[in-house]
């Protein structure tokens, strides 16, 4: 999820959008990426689920005037301002976009659809009121940059020291690879943003799928409970830091606007 999330995708493309950057239709082809199709339930004035393009049209004449990413987790609320029952959809989806100038919120549902040999991901995003206040934990491009930094020495000694296989140039060369697949014919974020925010992206990526590699990299040389949890220990402030600097980079849009 920390590579490339659907909110990402929506905020970036839909900012991009609203400021006259791109055309509803390749707006909308962006957001989809590789899924089957999305549509958004809950719009106002609505009756039921409707395409993206209708539903950035219509969160348009609603007033919004941009959207921003949250990726909370347990215990780090992070870009949500609220209500509850918002943050909970959106803490059990590990994602979500706030509407600026509305009062809304979208929160994604992913789901496989289809026969065997031919399933499909389809995307149901739930439209729901946020309360309008300054979204939680979210760091300037700036303050973002420098945590990555931090971030990813502090966690190549740690994970180094612990023996673990996504510490080295496997791991290196597995994110390479990973990249080079997932960036072919896609761009790093939508027209209009900061060079910035595109080079917080891209690191933050980088870091975040460390962490998914030494993670998924077994037990490496940890042969014991207590330095397994170690590790453990050792990734979560680096998880933390590469979620707060991808929301950074897919808000800078909205915050420079913000700024006049």
């Amino acid at each position: 999820m920390l590579s490339e999330p659907r909110s990402g995708r929506l905020a970036a493309w839909g900012n991009a959008l609203l400021a006259g950057f791109v055309g509803p239709d390749d707006a909308a082809l962006a957001i989809v990426g590789d899924d089957a199709v999305h549509r958004v339930e809950g719009i106002p004035g609505e009756t039921g689920p409707v395409g993206l393009t209708l539903a950035l049209g219509r969160l348009r004449a609603l007033g919004v005037t941009g959207l921003r990413v949250a990726l909370p987790a347990p215990g780090h609320p992070l870009g949500l301002s609220g209500p509850p029952e918002f943050n909970a959809r959106a803490l059990e989806a590990e994602e979500a976009v706030v509407c600026s100038g509305a009062g809304l919120g979208l929160v994604p549902e992913v789901y496989e659809a289809g026969p065997d040999g031919d399933v499909h991901v389809e995307v149901l995003w739930h439209c729901l009121p946020v309360r309008e206040a300054p979204p939680a934990d979210v760091p300037s491009l700036g303050e973002a940059e420098r945590e990555l930094a931090e971030g990813l020495r502090e966690a190549t000694e740690v994970l180094t020291r612990l023996d673990v296989a996504g510490s080295g140039p496997v791991a290196e060369a597995a994110v390479d690879a990973y990249r080079a697949r997932a960036e072919r014919g896609r761009e790093a974020l939508a027209p209009g943003y900061p060079p910035r925010a595109v080079r917080v992206l891209e690191l933050a990526q980088r870091v975040g799928l460390l962490v998914e590699v030494a993670y998924e990299s077994g037990h490496g040389g940890a042969v014991s409970a207590s330095e397994m949890g170690a590790r453990a220990v050792a990734l979560r402030p680096v998880e933390r830091v590469a979620r707060r600097a991808l929301v950074a980079a897919y808000n800078a849009f909205v915050e420079e606007r913000e700024r006049g």
